[in-house]
């Protein structure tokens, strides 16, 4: 770089001499304008997560390269009929009779004494109607003392005439966790408080201790460890073996904070895996706690699996290479939508490239939604016809604005991504049972990521994995429209009592099995 000096004159300098200083500076200009406008972005993008609507609903005045007369539009929204809004909708009758149907009733009545006569003439009176009020009522959780006493029997006869007497204890449920006071469902109430209520044991053992119970959250802990340890493992073994069997998956994966792994910083971050069964089988929802994030885990995990995995953009799936890996095009979509968001206010046309962008994704959504309720041999055949010529143009598109977009923005981010991903992404052409999106597994994952943000990290791990362990039970039973309360109550009352070793009699079960009680079974 020529660098002048300010005390003597220009015309001291060369006319070229001035002009590479001039060159040096505009390079530096442009280089410090391409770093404000990605902090600036930045700047918008953050306040918008911070302070503004979640939402990625696409706005109908967004552009839409899908705009000529002629052509099918993309449809935002369906247009209100002038019924619809001036009339209010009116409620439906027996709206509380069907709310209260499936619930416990207690009918309280009230009458008049025998002895009560007419107000007026004094004559006798009789029932003529009922008014009847309906309310909900809620009892609080009670904790009581069972004691299961079982008698001891002994022989009088041997007593009396041998060296040796015969004892008879009466048989008695083994408890599910020996030697404490845990019963099944102290410990399905527990379980369920926290892993979906996101309720951490510091919070119950507080709640405990104002109703007159001191359990300390170590023991309540240990008893989590304990039960899905001796109970819950074998099911969940069950469970993964029935998974690896289906033939579309979803896989996603999220930070752990475990304290207490041997040989790692406090700090270091561990991941929590999900993988789960697609939308054509029976529900299936696994966590799998692991030290990292590398792609031999999920490789490891899905041993014995051949098919297709619905992944992001991560490149540790690409070790999985028995599995057909399905890119996620709302990964897609969400960088221009985020792109979008990282604009100026009032961004001219030249923007314009996130908004097509955009519309290429919402075009491809729309047809998925046109396709929901269709076969998976009438769904793959219209994505051809329809889907595949809208995905050739948008790639085509890619290439031209990966000339324009500049790397570090957020609309060059987006190109790079989608061109990164590209032969993922045309695999859901191939097999109508393969979803658009990952979006089915980033919802599974969910509830893992909001308990996180309450009880926020792991202690050791043997916690982590009975974490994992619990989790895949409840949501699975939710999946399979379980109450999950009283499907962990249960397993906790019949599973020590039996041989879990034997997996045709383990099979009756499992949250999908058709052998288990009607109470534990939304209506």
């Amino acid at each position: 770089m020529i660098k002048v000096d300010k005390v003597k004159n220009l015309k001291e300098y060369s006319r070229a001499e001035l002009e590479a200083r001039c060159l040096e500076l505009e390079k530096k200009n442009d280089s410090l304008s391409v770093r404000l406008n990605w902090y600036e972005e930045q700047f918008r993008l953050g306040r918008q997560q911070r302070f503004g609507s979640s939402s990625e609903r696409t706005m109908p005045d967004q552009i839409a390269i899908f705009n000529e007369p002629e052509a099918e539009a993309v449809v935002f929204y369906s247009e209100p009929s002038v019924d619809e809004v001036i009339l209010k909708p009116k409620r439906k009758k027996g709206h509380k009779a069907k709310i209260v149907k499936d619930l416990l009733k207690v009918v309280v009545e009230y009458k008049l004494s025998a002895d009560h006569n007419c107000e007026r003439c004094g004559g006798e009176i009789h029932e003529m109607s009922k008014q009847i009020r309906t309310e909900l009522t809620v009892i609080p959780a009670q904790v009581s003392v069972t004691e299961h006493v079982s008698y001891v029997y002994s022989c009088r006869s041997c007593e009396k005439n041998d060296t040796s007497v015969p004892v008879i204890i009466a048989p008695s449920p083994n408890p599910v966790i020996p030697k404490s006071l845990a019963s099944p469902s102290l410990v399905s109430h527990i379980m369920t408080r926290k892993y979906m209520e996101a309720l951490p044991l510091y919070r119950q053992e507080q709640q405990f201790k104002h109703d007159g119970l001191a359990i300390s959250r170590q023991t309540m802990a240990n008893w989590m460890i304990k039960a899905s340890k001796d109970w819950l493992k074998p099911l969940y073994k069950e469970m993964h073996a029935e998974l690896k069997k289906k033939e579309v998956l979803h896989a996603d994966e999220t930070m752990l904070e475990v304290l207490c792994e041997p040989d790692r910083p406090a700090k270091t971050n561990s991941y929590m895996w999900m993988y789960r069964t697609s939308g054509d089988s029976v529900p299936i929802i696994l966590y799998d706690y692991r030290e990292g994030r590398s792609g031999s885990y999920p490789k490891e995990f899905l041993e014995g699996f051949n098919g297709y995995l619905h992944v992001d953009g991560y490149a540790g799936y690409n070790k999985v290479e028995q599995a057909k890996l399905a890119g996620c095009w709302a990964h897609v979509r969400r960088k221009y939508d985020e792109s979008l968001k990282a604009l100026p206010e009032k961004a001219e046309v030249a923007y314009s490239g996130s908004q097509e962008g955009l519309a290429y994704c919402n075009r491809l959504f729309e047809i998925e939604r046109s396709l929901c309720d269709v076969s998976f041999e009438k769904r793959k055949e219209q994505r051809e016809l329809q889907s595949r010529p809208i995905i050739e143009a948008y790639f085509a598109w890619l290439e031209i604005q990966k000339e324009k977009a500049l790397p570090q923005s957020y609309l060059g981010k987006a190109v790079t991504y989608s061109l990164n991903q590209k032969e993922k992404l045309y695999t859901f052409l191939e097999d109508g049972r393969i979803e658009l999106s990952n979006n089915r597994g980033e919802r599974s994952i969910k509830p893992f990521v909001i308990g996180r943000k309450n009880w926020l990290f792991s202690n050791t791990p043997k916690g982590a994995t009975a974490s994992a362990v619990i989790y895949s039970i409840i949501e699975t039973a939710k999946e399979n429209k379980l109450k999950p309360f009283e499907y962990l109550k249960y397993l906790f009352e019949q599973l020590p009592n039996i041989d879990i070793t034997d997996q045709n009699l383990l099979a009756s079960y499992l949250p999908w099995s058709a052998d288990l009680p009607d109470y534990c079974r939304t209506k």
